[in-house]
């Protein structure tokens, strides 16, 4: 006999593994000596970048690098002035994941687990704290399954479809935004730029045929010198990002999550027609990677026969990651940051600055448990002349809940939190924090299955012919295909000598005549 198998190869990705890993930040750096000495340190802002991610034997070796802003005030003899200093300095680190190979896929961030800026003396300043990295590695599988036989002669095969969870290769986007901001006249106009930051909240990703339409919004917050005054000034300007990306191998039903972030911002102070420094052009970029699941409805073959022919069967047993659901939700982040009795009391907020990161997660019964910090720095003013500035931190811890139905607590789950916006203000000599945290939980499971790999005749053998009529009674646990497959006839051979017009009812104790001559 002569049999075409059609094949078809079944790809899909596992989480293989997470972890975390702690770097040790300790630098030192000498004041320029264009600055005026260190009297207090204001405020520190750091970002952290990771650069580049490649996976070695059992491990994930990072590159990224650290930009530290930090702000000061000056011990000038006539009066105090706030200045700051940038810096820059690389990290590399390796995490381990069991397993980890060169040719999968990983993931990574990174966020500051703890950062001072200390003073050696009035023209040196230390910078030391814990940068974590973390990392989740992803194996991929790819195998081939029997989806369909054509044979010369008759061939009998049972189908049942099934659902696999399938991965489109990670999608790489960019972004561009400009703004031309413009310093109000109630405002000084700008001697120098103090800290500059984009922040991407509002996303929206939406998947078409073959596209990706992105719409986000960044908030550009810009703090300054104002001349012929020593305060600080804050403005704040939201930009309308979209765009149109094409992407072959994505179609509206699939699922997905897209991250975003901020790789490179600059700006340009220029002058106004009055020729005062009021206006600031800022362009950024924004990278972004999608990656698209998509739940495929296979027909799989389960059982072959032939009435004619002897056939032989090779069923593989394959592990199948399937995802349970994913969600992406907000949560709203309160707390308090209390003042003592040696800090200046806040009369105006100047500006608020945060970063948010997941330090646990758990799987339960129908729902993921994400805990988190959020970490908090303000910068306020004070009617104190000798503290007219001061700031002050705070780790404020959140939980939140994703429903997601049918989780179990032996699913695994991976989870990603990030800020959407935040505010301070003052309470009663406090500061009272509200933020709005997004957070996407996804959660996943493993299936064994076996699947039909091939297909082939046993030569020389054919099956027994059974007695001219047989008269079967139906027992518990019996199909039609069973039937048909043990008297080597076909189940439409038997519906229709039986009269049956469903062949997928039969009932127990039930007698069925089967016919004694092969049917081909």
């Amino acid at each position: 006999m002569e049999i075409n198998l059609i094949r078809e190869n079944i790809e899909y990705e596992q989480l293989l593994g997470e972890n975390t890993a702690d770097t040790v930040v300790k630098e030192e750096y000498v004041i320029p000596d264009t600055h005026p000495d260190v009297r207090e340190i204001l405020m520190l802002d750091v970002k952290a970048i990771i650069n580049s991610k490649e996976i070695i034997e059992d491990k994930v070796y990072l590159e990224g690098q650290l930009q530290y802003n930090v702000l000061y005030i000056s011990k000038d003899q006539e009066r105090s002035d706030v200045e700051n200093v940038v810096y820059s300095s690389k990290f590399s680190n390796t995490i381990d994941v069991m397993g980890a190979r060169p040719e999968m896929l990983c993931d990574a961030e990174c966020f500051l687990e703890h950062m001072e800026c200390r003073i050696v003396n009035e023209r040196k300043i230390c910078l030391e704290g814990i940068l974590k990295l973390k990392s989740e590695v992803y194996k991929s599988f790819s195998f081939q399954i029997v989806k369909d036989i054509e044979a010369v002669k008759d061939v009998q095969y049972l189908k049942n479809p099934a659902s696999i969870d399938k991965v489109t290769k990670s999608f790489n986007g960019e972004l561009i935004g400009k703004a031309n901001i413009k310093v109000p006249n109630d405002k000084p106009e700008i001697v120098k730029v103090i800290k500059y930051d984009v922040n991407v909240h509002k996303k929206e990703v939406k998947l078409y045929d073959g596209k990706i339409q992105i719409n986000a919004f960044a908030c550009i917050n810009i703090m300054y010198k104002g001349r012929d005054s020593r305060e600080l000034f804050y403005i704040e300007q939201e930009v309308m990002l979209n765009k149109e990306l094409d992407f072959e191998d994505v179609s509206p039903y699939m699922e997905n999550y897209t991250d975003f972030r901020v790789d490179a911002m600059g700006f340009d102070i220029k002058e106004d027609d009055l020729g005062e420094k009021r206006i600031i052009d800022v362009e950024f970029l924004i990278k972004t990677n999608t990656r698209a699941v998509h739940k495929e409805e296979v027909d799989m073959i389960e059982d072959v026969y032939s009435p004619t022919t002897k056939l032989e069967m090779d069923k593989k047993d394959y592990g199948l990651n399937v995802m349970q659901g994913q969600l992406l939700t907000e949560t709203l982040v309160k707390g308090d940051i209390e003042l003592n009795n040696t800090m200046a009391k806040p009369s105006k907020v100047i500006m608020c600055n945060a970063s948010v990161c997941v330090t646990d997660k758990k799987v339960i019964e129908d729902k993921v448990i994400i805990e988190g910090i959020m970490n908090v720095t303000v910068l306020y003013r004070s009617d104190d002349e000798e503290k007219y500035l001061s700031s002050v931190s705070e780790e404020i811890p959140f939980t939140c809940g994703a429903e997601i139905l049918g989780t179990k607590i032996n699913m695994s789950s991976v989870c990603k939190v990030s800020l959407e916006n935040i505010n301070a203000d003052i309470e009663v000599g406090n500061i009272a924090i509200r933020a709005v945290v997004k957070v996407y939980a996804r959660v996943n499971y493993m299936v064994q299955k076996k699947f039909l790999v091939d297909v082939y005749p046993i030569e020389g053998e054919v099956p027994k012919k059974k007695a001219s009529i047989t008269i079967y009674v139906v027992q518990s646990g019996d199909t039609l295909w069973k039937i048909a497959k043990k008297y080597n006839t076909t189940m439409q051979e038997v519906a229709r000598v039986n009269g049956i017009e469903d062949p997928n009812v039969i009932k127990v104790s039930q007698k069925l005549m089967i016919p004694g001559r092969i049917i081909i």
